[in-house]
């Protein structure tokens, strides 16, 4: 019997390269989590686990096009927004959401080797188009930092304030990554307007690349197979804990995630 597309979810970001992080990152993770993945590249970046050595930004058109041609035929239940780089993407994005699909943005700006990934004038585009239509906002403690203005992130107790911050600028929920805080373990805090939750694990000593990229693709599957925020929260940290666990060593010493059933 002829089957079709149940579920998909959509990730607007760049490309990587190196398989690790963004686009092809994402998409592993839809397809391990049962759900259609589709693409908008906003970017296309030559990296390996080590170095970025370059970025070629795609013309705001062309990503509203792909944005267009994909909600012409699919009934997308969930987007993630990754590495957007320039202010005419964010604002090119935000004319194209829909308003009352789940959306979780993780606002990323500097890849694990360090090397800028967002312009710094477009940071502002992201917290007046983006944040205040998200579902969940997903920083790590260096974006956390930029988009609160709290400096240092040093504890749980600071993570929770900045979280607090963010919330005010409109998303219905923010999870904290603690992966770079210190301590032995990883605590990630959820906040919303009707309270916050925690979920600490034990940290694990790798460096691993693309962890934050597969994190909120696994909010983003999640979301749209009808989970709960909270339900998604929980699910995620558990399936990137093993990811982490399960990891493999790239050539430079940094691991990568393989996701799988």
């Amino acid at each position: 019997m002829e089957q079709e597309i149940s579920t998909a979810a959509c990730t607007i970001a760049g490309s990587d390269s190196g398989g690790g992080a963004g686009i092809q990152a994402d998409l592993k993770v839809f397809q391990s989590l049962g759900v259609w993945g589709l693409s908008v590249i906003t970017a296309v970046t030559a990296q390996n686990t080590r170095e970025v050595r370059g970025i070629f930004h795609v013309d705001p058109t062309m990503v509203t096009l792909q944005m267009q041609a994909l909600m012409s035929e699919f009934d997308i239940r969930a987007f993630k927004t990754g590495m957007l780089g320039a202010a005419g993407t964010i604002r090119a994005i935000g004319r194209e959401l829909p308003e009352k699909i789940p959306l979780v943005v993780d606002p990323v700006m500097v890849s694990t080797s360090r090397h800028a990934l967002m312009e710094k004038d477009a940071r502002q585009d992201l917290v007046e188009c983006l944040l205040p239509r998200a579902t969940v906002v997903t920083p790590n403690k260096d974006e956390a930092e930029v988009l609160s203005g709290i400096r240092p992130i040093r504890t749980l107790g600071e993570a929770r304030e900045a979280g607090l911050r963010i919330l005010d600028l409109g998303p219905a929920f923010v999870l904290v990554k603690g992966g770079h805080l210190p301590g032995e373990e990883a605590a990630d805090i959820l906040l919303s307007p009707d309270g916050e939750w925690v979920i600490a694990t034990p940290r694990l000593p790798v460096t691993v690349h693309g962890a934050g990229c597969c994190y909120s693709a696994a909010l983003c599957a999640h979301l749209a197979r009808g989970c709960t925020v909270r339900e998604a929260f929980a699910r995620s940290k558990g399936y990137i804990d093993r990811l982490i666990g399960e990891s493999v060593r790239a050539p430079s010493g940094v691991h990568v995630l393989f996701p799988g059933p």
